[in-house]
């Protein structure tokens, strides 16, 4: 079993209140959900109104696999969201 997870770091400046980033943030994990069977929550970052840290995890029995499964969501986060990304840390166990 291979198990693919990501970290993604956004900075949305135009987010003042967490009201607004939480809208942002489930329109984004909707999309995800919606495109790709992948496990996807918001991990970091909660009570913090411009900061959005979205990990990701994809299970496979082949690394390629598991590593484009990963790769796709993270340019279709880059493509779909008008926040700012500033650090993508991925990792291939």
């Amino acid at each position: 079993m291979i198990v693919g997870t990501a970290k993604i770091y956004l900075h949305a400046n135009w987010v003042h209140s967490l009201k607004e980033k939480r809208m942002v943030v489930k329109s984004l994990i909707d999309k995800v959900k919606h495109k790709f069977n992948v496990s996807i929550a918001e991990v970091e970052d909660l009570d913090v109104h411009q900061s959005i840290v979205i990990g990701i995890a994809c299970v496979s029995n082949s690394t390629k696999h598991s590593n484009q499964c990963i790769q796709s969501v993270v340019e279709y986060i880059e493509q779909n969201t008008e926040a700012v990304v500033q650090n993508i840390e991925v990792e291939i166990l």
